[in-house]
């Protein structure tokens, strides 16, 4: 059996080579239907698009009522955006092939990508009670409603879907999605504990179930669920890693790169994966081996501006500014609109002793990163360090007008001008990050060596404990 599947990779190889000198040479050769189809599959399977509309369009003109051939040549024209030629050629198919199901499916499947949804839940629904197999029905229900922005709509066909088969992971994944946008994922924990009950060795309700409670931000629930996927399913993948995420998430780093390394063990590696394998040994301070895995996302994507950022940050984190310098950049290159890369290469010009780059990466990251409070908190150091308490506190005040409710702003405000000597405007700022935040106000103490200062602080801040 095996011998005889070689046989045939063989062939089809040797069939792909004739097909392609046919194309450069303006040829003609004629091949088997089979041929064709097995030709078609193996360029969409490549993600050649234009050479599986020409192998179809080919064997069409050989086998011109060829089903699968109608099939291929329509959903390829869609996604090229051709809806109408699609739509055109499945009309075609079903008056050659009326009884078959799988052409109103594909027609419901190009009106939605098309927008014309309510043609295609009209066509997806008269299907239905034609059809024996409906959960892939019921799902490509789901898509049109959700593409049409009604979710509660999408909600009610995924459900009935996974109610059939309750590992269609596609609908069990878009349900998720739904359920968060409409702010459902707190009430979807019940659904999902009952797909457990029902069937307590699904893999997918289990991860399913982490993705609710990870969005949700209760990592240790989640932590539990993809744990129970994985153990169901040594080999998914997908668990294993956002597994790792969530632990990485609870601050348990070396889980996180267990978690990591299994999910390379079990997919085809990505940069992604071994950016986030990167991040795990870098928390644990292992930065020559974060290195090395941010190395292997290089060599496998260079244009991932990720692993560039940590090899930067971890080359600066070494105290090996002016080789971290060339990385940072790279990673701005690549993505422009990132103000952590904009902070980094900041800090890492700081540390060289160029104020002046590191004031104007400070400027680009307060641009294309407004609301975040690091920008602000982590530039106004550099004023700091050289005693221009005033000038930091300016900086602090540009974050705290573009955001007005973050506590940690106001606590830095008040530490600045407290430095300064103007203790009435500081009180003022420290009042507010206390209605703010009151536990936050720890930070405070960092900033303060001194036990009789810190003495000081504590007496003011107790006046505004909440009981």
């Amino acid at each position: 059996m095996e011998q005889e599947f070689e046989e045939r990779e063989g062939d089809i190889k040797e069939s792909i080579r004739r097909f392609e000198q046919m194309l450069d040479q303006q040829q003609s050769q004629f091949f088997d239907l089979d041929v064709y189809e097995q030709m078609v599959e193996h360029y969409l399977n490549q993600g050649d698009l234009d050479k599986a509309l020409k192998a179809a369009e080919s064997g069409l003109e050989n086998f011109p009522y060829a089903l699968e051939l109608m099939l291929d040549k329509a959903q390829i024209l869609a996604n090229f955006q051709r809806f109408d030629e699609s739509l055109e050629l499945l009309e075609r198919a079903s008056l050659f092939n009326p009884g078959d199901l799988d052409v109103p499916f594909m027609q419901g499947s190009v009106l939605n990508m098309a927008g014309r949804y309510e043609e295609s839940i009209q066509i997806l629904e008269e299907l239905l009670d034609r059809a024996e197999d409906k959960d892939d029905i019921l799902f490509q229900l789901g898509q049109s409603y959700q593409n049409w922005g009604k979710y509660d709509e999408a909600i009610t066909q995924y459900k009935k879907s996974i109610a059939l088969n309750i590992n269609n992971e596609n609908a069990l994944y878009e349900l998720a999605f739904c359920l968060d946008v409409t702010g459902e994922l707190e009430n979807s924990l019940s659904y999902y504990q009952q797909l457990i009950d029902t069937d307590p060795y699904s893999y997918n309700a289990w991860y399913n179930m982490g993705i609710a409670y990870s969005k949700l931000a209760r990592y240790s629930e989640a932590a539990e669920a993809y744990d129970y996927a994985v153990i169901i399913k040594e080999d998914f993948a997908s668990a294993h890693f956002n597994l790792g995420n969530t632990y990485m998430n609870l601050g348990l780093f070396e889980k996180a790169e267990h978690c990591y390394r299994e999910t390379l063990k079990y997919e085809e590696a990505t940069a992604d994966t071994y950016c986030h394998l990167g991040a795990s040994l870098e928390k644990q301070d292992r930065l020559p081996d974060a290195i090395k895995e941010y190395r292997e996302a290089i060599k496998l994507d260079a244009m991932w501006d990720e692993a560039w950022y940590g090899i930067g940050v971890c080359l600066s984190e070494s105290g090996k500014w002016y080789e971290a310098l060339p990385f940072l950049q790279k990673a701005v290159k690549l993505n422009d609109q990132n103000g952590e890369y904009y902070i980094a290469i900041a800090e890492t010009e700081y540390k060289i002793g160029n104020v002046l780059s590191s004031v104007e990466a400070f400027e680009k990251a307060a641009e294309v990163d407004a609301e975040n409070p690091d920008v602000y908190l982590t530039w106004s150091l550099v004023p700091f360090d050289q005693g221009d308490f005033l000038r930091a506190n300016d900086i602090i005040q540009s974050g705290i007008n573009d955001m007005p409710t973050d506590a940690d702003l106001y606590y830095r405000s008040a530490v600045y001008l407290i430095h300064a000597g103007h203790y009435r405007e500081a009180l003022i700022q420290l009042e507010a990050a206390l209605s703010l935040d009151y536990d936050a106000h720890v930070q405070l103490f960092e900033f303060f060596p001194e036990l009789e200062k810190q003495k000081a602080l504590y007496k003011i801040i107790q006046q505004y404990k909440k009981e």
